[in-house]
């Protein structure tokens, strides 16, 4: 599931782009032919702790898995049950790889432009135009993760801890600095991963297998490809977190990178496939929707994941404040104080505000994915590429890179329709309300005559057994 170095990025490890001193050395010593140009401007200007702010592999590589895994890995079990357990475990290998290879990509196309942000990259290839599509995909996708929690009212939860963590985390100016706050939520993320098998092993031979559960293949196939992309989105970040590299060269990015995207497969894997073998055709966008409120180890985990969540989202921001601060600000100086904490504290409250406006995180990861994560995964670092590396796309150079592009204008244009046709159909949301079975057993219990009373110890086997037996009184 590693990509290998794609053909044409083989350069000498010690090239990367020139670091904001490096550019001010030059400047002042005024070296003849040096040209001044917005993004070498933009690099001037950096306050010194943007410039200061490093990174070594661990904490990079922990910025990197932070952001792959983030919100998307609750959806990846309806991922299976949407295209197969069979195809849906061949398409995480397809998505991880074509991810691996096009992160590559998309540093060795800054390098070929010389520029060191997605966007600047996108307006050398394209112009103007690319430079806002892309600052509208960009500024966009990160209002997909928001904080939930099971404690108490649910807007009420967002808004305290918004305001005691995400804020705060998000006002750092160096993203080297989140790097143990994601090393942190990665143990969390591995914690939740065992619950979720535990639970796969106590609670899931007692849950009713669906009819097809088993099936290789599903008919769903793009939109569980717009999940994945989804779960594997982490190319806004990349150049943010490639700056942030103790001496960023190629070889010390690739490491990043493959080991990233190896350990993001993996539990991604190992969490889909235990979620959606437990709960099979019942299974939710969210999976953990499908634990009942009474299980308390459960609830713990969702107390983590909402903390992941919450140390995931400080990446994201980083990256809308500078689509904001590249499409804006560019031409108003250096980034102020007082500018970078008006800038976040709107930014975060646009987030929540679009975090309360719904919970059917299935059709929000699907539509995210196929309109969002998979053009700016899969199609614009393949044909950046194309465009400003010489040769025929037909070349060995490029010709990985087409097909990289085409994966992900299918996936975009295929899953956008079936969505569209899915919530025509009245594709159903459960709205977070808790699934029948975890209080049907108190319900049958209340109608049924005493010798056909279920012992709750297990609720998730009484909780079918009675949906079972009220079906069959009539009552459901």
């Amino acid at each position: 599931m590693i990509a290998p170095t794609p053909v044409g990025l083989e350069l000498d490890e010690n090239t990367h782009i020139l670091k904001a001193t490096e550019l001010k050395a030059q400047h002042s010593t005024g070296e003849a032919g040096f040209h001044v140009d917005g993004e070498d401007t933009k690099r001037l200007v950096e306050t010194d702790e943007k410039a200061q702010g490093t990174s070594n592999l661990v904490w990079a590589t922990s910025n990197f898995i932070n952001s792959i895994i983030g919100s998307g890995i609750i959806g990846m079990p309806y991922a299976l049950k949407q295209a197969g357990i069979g195809l849906g475990i061949v398409l995480m290998v397809v998505v991880a790889v074509v991810t691996d290879y096009s992160i590559l990509l998309l540093i060795r196309s800054g390098q070929l432009t010389d520029t060191n942000t997605y966007q600047g990259m996108v307006q050398v290839a394209f112009g103007r135009g690319g430079f806002y599509a892309l600052s509208i995909m960009q500024f966009l996708y990160p209002f997909i993760v928001g904080e939930d929690s099971i404690l108490g009212n649910r807007h009420f939860i967002i808004c305290v801890a918004t305001l005691l963590t995400t804020l705060p985390l998000s006002l750092y100016r160096n993203i080297a600095r989140l790097g143990k706050i994601s090393l942190v939520a990665l143990v969390f993320v591995a914690f939740i991963v065992v619950v979720v098998l535990v639970k796969t092993a106590t609670i899931g031979p007692h849950i009713p297998v669906t009819e097809g559960a088993w099936n290789f293949a599903n008919k769903n196939v793009t939109q569980a490809i717009g999940i994945m992309s989804f779960a594997f989105m982490c190319h806004h970040n990349s150049f943010l977190i490639y700056d942030s590299l103790e001496q960023p060269t190629l070889r010390r990015w690739n490491q990043t990178t493959h080991i990233s995207v190896l350990v993001s497969f993996l539990t991604t894997v190992v969490f889909a496939l235990a979620g959606y073998i437990t709960f099979t055709g019942h299974t939710q966008g969210d999976v953990l929707e499908n634990y009942c409120r009474r299980d308390d180890l459960m609830n713990a985990a969702r107390v983590l994941f909402a903390i992941t969540i919450m140390f995931t989202y400080p990446i994201e921001c980083f990256v809308t404040r500078e689509v904001l601060e590249n499409a804006i600000f560019v031409h108003r100086g250096p980034e102020t104080i007082g500018r970078h904490i008006f800038t976040t504290i709107a930014i975060v409250v646009a987030t929540v505000l679009a975090s309360m406006a719904t919970d059917c995180l299935g059709i929000v990861l699907e539509l995210n994915g196929v309109l969002a994560a998979a053009p700016l995964a899969f199609i614009l670092p393949a044909v950046c590429y194309i465009k400003v590396q010489e040769g025929s796309i037909l070349s060995r150079d490029k010709f990985p890179a087409f097909l990289c592009a085409l994966f992900g204008l299918i996936v975009a244009v295929a899953g956008l329709v079936l969505v569209i046709y899915n919530v025509a159909m009245g594709e159903a949301c459960s709205h977070g309300k808790e699934p029948a079975y975890c209080y049907l057993v108190d319900h049958a219990n209340a109608i049924l005559p005493p010798g056909l009373h279920f012992n709750s110890t297990d609720i998730y086997e009484a909780g079918f057994q009675a949906a079972e037996a009220v079906s069959a009184a009539g009552e459901m």
